[in-house]
């Protein structure tokens, strides 16, 4: 599947985040916190681009990326700075989940997890449905959702990124029978 090009621009600029190391941090901050890349002559996602596109079309997408909220940018100690924001990381995060080939697990085993999640959080509970299904787990009752593949530490990373770690429990179980079925999923 190929990438628009706003997709590929933000999991380019994530990963030079998470090259530098600075991608938990943001991703396990506040709300409110942002994750800086410095647009400078050193920075080889933001000369990529601008070679490739030219000036003027770089110019436009990082006006549409800034009009989406996507990114900021910001003067940071003296150099133009492009900022990455949460709505921008959900995203890059979800353009991933598209394009990434997931294989099951070879030892055959499924991940389920379950989560409880007060009524008072809806907006949570609406995220972590968004994020559960993007993995591409499948609901095996209203808060019991499982997989067969190889997705247990993105998953974890997920979690922990938007503090909904609190509320899971993750168990990896040798077989998935349907009881009215008696049949092995």
């Amino acid at each position: 599947m190929k990438l628009p090009i706003t997709d590929k621009f933000l999991w380019d600029l994530y990963g030079l985040l998470e090259k530098t190391g600075n991608i938990i941090d943001f991703a396990l901050s506040n709300k409110y916190r942002q994750a800086s890349i410095l647009v400078d002559g050193l920075n080889p996602v933001i000369d990529k681009y601008q070679k490739e596109m030219g000036k003027r079309e770089f110019s436009k997408l990082i006006y549409y990326l800034k009009r989406k909220n996507y990114i900021k940018s910001q003067n940071l100690r003296g150099k133009k700075a492009i900022i990455l924001t949460k709505e921008g990381l959900g995203k890059t995060l979800k353009a991933s989940f598209k394009t990434e080939h997931k294989t099951k697990r070879r030892d055959g085993k499924w991940i389920m997890l379950t989560f409880d999640i007060p009524i008072q959080h809806k907006k949570a509970r609406a995220l972590l449905r968004s994020i559960l299904n993007n993995l591409e787990y499948k609901m095996f009752q209203q808060s019991i959702w499982v997989s067969p593949f190889d997705i247990s530490s993105k998953t974890e990373r997920l979690l922990q990124a938007y503090s909904l770690d609190g509320y899971v429990k993750i168990f990896l179980i040798e077989e998935l029978w349907d009881s009215k079925q008696y049949n092995k999923l």
